[in-house]
């Protein structure tokens, strides 16, 4: 699934308000972690998630390697906070058309 520039904005006026629902501790990313992104992707479609690490290489690293595991559509990276958008089976968000 690719976003339009359309939809991607829709989606981060609708994020823009939102909290981080992940917080990734020093431990970086783990199966935990994963298993928790996944989890809040299936139960609100669109969050944040606050991505602890200094470097800015590892901190696109461990983004990738998020949006890889959870198969979700990254919004936009905001220094240390990543917005994911992954629909749900109920379709909670209605997209705009492209």
């Amino acid at each position: 699934m690719n976003l339009s520039t359309k939809q991607k904005q829709f989606l981060k006026g609708l994020a823009h308000n939102l909290k981080p629902v992940v917080l990734m501790g020093a431990n970086g990313l783990t199966e935990a972690v994963l298993a928790e992104i996944d989890l809040a992707l299936n139960h609100h479609e669109l969050i944040k998630v606050k991505v602890a690490s200094e470097d800015r290489e590892t901190k696109l690293l461990i983004v990738d390697a998020i949006i890889r595991e959870t198969k979700a559509e990254k919004v936009q990276v905001i220094g240390k906070t990543l917005v994911l958008y992954r629909p749900s089976e109920a379709r909670k968000i209605e997209l705009p058309r492209k």
